[in-house]
């Protein structure tokens, strides 16, 4: 059975910087993307990056330019970097990995940013 585990998320200062990982454990085979969403209170859940299998990588308009999406270990541990954080990015974020039949989520990990 696959799972998704997030771990990183903290309290940290606008400007400041954190490190998301995102581990699955099980076997993930014909993985068509991984990603990150976030989801603020009373806000819907929305996508953040892309990463696919080829190394190509798309970020949302709010993000680029601050945050990186990379994976590692044959695609069982996603990253995403984010430097220069605003209080904006306070949410819930989540990774997701789909195949070409099945989308798995983790769990969440939360990331305030606020002084």
């Amino acid at each position: 059975q696959v799972q998704l585990v997030e771990s990183g998320g903290g309290l940290v200062q606008p400007g400041g910087s954190l490190r998301l990982a995102c581990l699955a454990s099980g076997s993930i085979f014909n993985i068509y993307n991984m990603a990150w969403y976030r989801q603020a209170p009373g806000k819907q859940r929305e996508w953040v990056a892309f990463i696919f299998p080829d190394g190509t990588t798309n970020y949302h308009d709010s993000v680029k330019g601050r945050f990186t999406i990379s994976s590692a270990n044959a695609k069982n541990t996603m990253y995403l970097q984010m430097n220069s954080l605003k209080p904006e990015d306070t949410a819930v974020y989540y990774c997701k990995t789909t195949t070409a039949t099945e989308s798995y989520w983790g769990q969440g990990t939360q990331v305030t940013v606020s002084s």
